[in-house]
């Protein structure tokens, strides 16, 4: 697992190193926010959100006036709320998309791609805002394949306010129609 988010971060920083000799507009940048996620499928009752947050690093590289790349890597609390049982089911990534922006206004973008996540952490918490109460479980696939997309505003002095949803085309368990269902909203900065 280790290896995996290596060589997706080497891949990431040399895509950044290439990407700067582009454009002179290459921005570096870190963004974070509330994530609100469960999980979706025929196979599961919709459980209630788990409400968590993500932070990371994006790097942002225009090819033309109104079209950028933007890869990014990032900590995502995800997971799902079990109200019968008064538990929370935490399944944490380390995510890693790849969006292709398209600037439609001055500042106000629409973007969407692939994404990869790598789970970090998994357990059945029955006392979630407390340090007791934790059992690990192994029932998550460790990588999980999804499609994100949202919009964004990005104002001036580098500040940007986004909204992105994200959907899983992996199954979270295997052989399950089971699949994560993630809507997060936040800000960040572009250096």
């Amino acid at each position: 697992m280790k290896k995996h988010i290596l060589v997706i971060a080497t891949l990431l920083v040399g895509t950044i190193a290439s990407a700067q000799s582009w454009s002179d507009e290459f921005q570096l940048g870190a963004r974070g926010g509330l994530n609100f996620s469960s999980v979706a499928g025929d196979d599961i009752d919709s459980p209630d959100n788990r409400t968590s947050f993500y932070a990371g690093l994006v790097a942002e590289a225009p090819l033309s006036e109104r079209f950028s790349v933007q890869p990014e890597v990032f900590y995502s609390g995800q997971g799902f709320d079990l109200d019968d049982i008064d538990a929370e089911f935490q399944v944490d990534y380390i995510q890693v998309p790849l969006l292709a922006k398209v600037y439609l206004a001055e500042g106000f973008n629409l973007h969407a791609g692939p994404q990869v996540g790598f789970k970090v952490n998994e357990e059945l918490d029955f006392q979630p805002t407390e340090d007791a109460g934790d059992f690990d479980t192994d029932q998550i696939n460790d990588i999980d394949f999804q499609l994100t997309g949202g919009a964004e505003y990005k104002f001036e002095n580098g500040f940007f306010l986004q909204a992105r949803y994200s959907y899983g085309l992996s199954e979270v368990v295997e052989d399950t129609d089971i699949h994560n269902s993630v809507f997060s909203a936040g800000l960040g900065f572009m250096f």
